[in-house]
């Protein structure tokens, strides 16, 4: 099995910075000297395990993994080669790399001797097959072994991933294949016939049989012994990640070799991995975070990626495979998060537990900690980066915060309107010390990247604060936050505190347009179960929110709704922020809404404009 040198010297990356001392990133911030034990910088699988043993032996040590981590000069690196292959599959050839759960209690482990060699197998075919350095593969899978086959084997092969959902639609692909350049597909039997009206000259390959497709099978009977046709230097492109499109067509992300399967090693270090752990991550393949935690950073850590394949969620199958397979640690949405407080939580093994996607509420937080004795720690990252902030392990959690900036990270607020940093502003990233998980840009989009990389930083479009000791609390996205009475109003605030009270399951609040205020903060709300949308459900709610909220920020309308979602599962704010601002210009409210107005016990306590 031919793998690259780890001996071998690499050149630095020129849009990296390894040598600045990474310090907090809040004005009262000194700074701290670098850790004598840190690595010095080099490249090639060496400087990679250097890096990532680092973070390992820091792992409660939150300030001397900030001022001592350097991520490594890399010139020519291929994660699937030079570390699945060359590291872990020869040191801990036994060593369960993925273990997946069906809905019905069978389940299937890999381990990462077997993974080298079945995704050698499946590189060696797909080369026969015509796939080469830098042609484009549109990977739409499920939860099963062929998806961590096929990403291994087509990094081996030096080709670019285009991750797609199963959700997507036969416009949806058109799309991705028109703008993404696809030469190959490979899609599982069932989803072939979206393909039917796709245009474009692509190869296609199904996991199953299908006539008139490729069988991926047969890459079974090929030889399982690789031979890369050449080195991959670093900048070459990996990753053409679609985003969800929350506010507009979905835009085209950049990853390189280096900036997700290197750059997770802050991911790694967030959720707290360690070697031999069992990491079991909620997330539908196509998206970014399944890379995050099925792939990237559970092998960075050299832990198993856990996978429970199911066709309809349920909180009890999900806890029920936590206790059976012993998982350590956990990461799942919000949403989940939402639906497992609902159930008996009962005991659980898991060492440490993660939140991503949106934020979390504090309240769920609370929940899970008088259940399993974890607290689950909330993390901020996006498509474009790996993990940027996270409450890491052995620190102090501060209640609705995400964090402090993770090693590797200059974090930078700035005020979206002087465009100075501060305590209050946009979450941004200093380009002078760019790093290692920040993609290349949008592809064929120079202006989206250059707006995206003005005035010396990266500016993600997320609003936060900071407190005097580094903690940045989210606020919203630039386009969500709002004004009312000349106050500026966070949704997430809002919703937060709406989700405290039982009947709550969902909320997301919008503006409502209102002649004296500007605006009033509207929420709608998906119920939890056993509730129904009366009136005296929606008495109670505005009640508590208005007991639990400055009057300035109280939420004066809600409306029981189904919240509309993307196909990653975020809520759309835009389009309800849309449907508040038509219902109001029109006169009209909806049969499930319900206003402070309508209820006289709320507005004889009403002194405040």
């Amino acid at each position: 099995m031919a793998v690259s040198d780890p001996q071998k010297d690499s050149h630095q990356d020129p849009r990296q910075d390894s040598q600045r001392d990474p310090r907090q990133d809040h004005p009262q911030d000194t700074g701290s000297r670098p850790d004598p034990a840190a690595p010095a910088a080099r490249g090639g699988v060496a400087g990679f395990r250097a890096a990532r043993d680092f973070l390992l032996a820091h792992a409660d040590d939150y300030d001397a993994a900030r001022a001592g981590f350097r991520w490594p000069e890399l010139g020519e690196f291929n994660w699937a080669l030079d570390w699945f292959d060359g590291v872990l599959a020869r040191e801990d050839p036994d060593g369960l790399a993925l273990w997946i759960v069906e809905e019905d209690g069978s389940d299937a482990r890999y381990t990462f001797r077997e993974m080298s060699l079945r995704s050698n197998q499946v590189a060696n075919w797909l080369r026969a097959q015509g796939v080469e350095r830098g042609e484009r593969v549109l990977l739409m899978l499920g939860n099963q072994v062929e998806l961590w086959e096929t990403i291994l084997a087509a990094m081996k092969l030096g080709a670019v991933v285009i991750p797609a959902t199963t959700l997507l639609s036969p416009a949806d692909l058109q799309d991705r294949v028109d703008r993404g350049r696809v030469a190959h597909v490979i899609t599982g039997a069932a989803d072939t016939g979206k393909f039917q009206s796709v245009t474009g000259a692509f190869t296609k390959i199904s996991v199953g049989p299908v006539h008139g497709w490729l069988p991926y099978t047969d890459a079974y009977d090929v030889e399982p012994h690789f031979e890369p046709t050449g080195a991959t230097p670093v900048s070459d492109t990996l990753l053409l990640y679609f985003t969800s499109g929350t506010t507009a067509r979905p835009k085209l992300v950049e990853h390189t070799y280096a900036s997700y399967p290197v750059g997770h090693l802050s991911t790694m270090y967030w959720i707290g991995l360690r070697p031999g752990d069992v990491h079991l991550n909620v997330s539908s393949p196509g998206w970014a975070k399944h890379a995050w935690s099925n792939v990237f950073a559970p092998w960075n850590a050299g832990a198993c990626a856990l996978v429970h394949n199911y066709t309809r969620f349920s909180a009890d199958g999900l806890l029920e495979v936590l206790r059976r397979c012993g998982v350590t640690t956990f990461c799942a949405p919000p949403t989940v998060w939402r639906m497992l407080v609902q159930t008996d939580l009962g005991e659980c093994p898991v060492r440490t537990a993660v939140a991503a996607g949106e934020p979390l509420n504090p309240e769920i937080i609370q929940r899970v900690e008088a259940a399993w004795g974890v607290t689950v720690r909330d993390g901020y990252g996006q498509t474009e980066t790996t993990a940027q902030i996270g409450n890491t392990p052995g620190q102090p959690v501060r209640p609705g915060s995400m964090g402090r900036p993770l090693p590797g990270y200059a974090v930078t607020l700035v005020d979206p309107v002087t465009g100075e940093p501060g305590d209050d502003g946009e979450i941004c990233l200093d380009l002078s010390r760019r790093p290692l998980g920040l993609m290349t840009g949008y592809r064929d989009d120079d202006e989206r990247t250059a707006d995206a990389m003005r005035d010396g930083y990266y500016h993600t479009g997320d609003v936060a604060s900071r407190d005097a000791d580094g903690y940045i609390t989210y606020v919203g996205r630039t386009d969500d936050v709002f004004k009312a009475s000349d106050y500026r109003i966070s949704p997430f605030e809002l919703e937060s505190v709406l989700l405290e009270h039982e009947a709550v399951a969902e909320a997301a609040v919008v503006p409502e347009p209102d002649p004296v205020r500007l605006a009033r903060p509207k929420a709608y709300i998906t119920l939890a179960a056993g509730f129904e949308p009366r009136a005296d459900t929606a008495l109670s709610i505005l009640a508590y929110a208005r007991s639990a909220l400055s009057p300035y920020k109280r939420v004066r309308v809600i409306e029981f709704a189904d919240l509309p979602k993307t196909i990653s599962g975020k809520i759309r704010r835009v389009e309800l922020r849309a449907l508040a601002e038509d219902a109001r210009l029109r006169g009209e409210r909806g049969p499930l809404e319900f206003r402070e107005e309508d209820f006289p016990e709320l507005k004889a306590q009403d002194h405040h404009p």
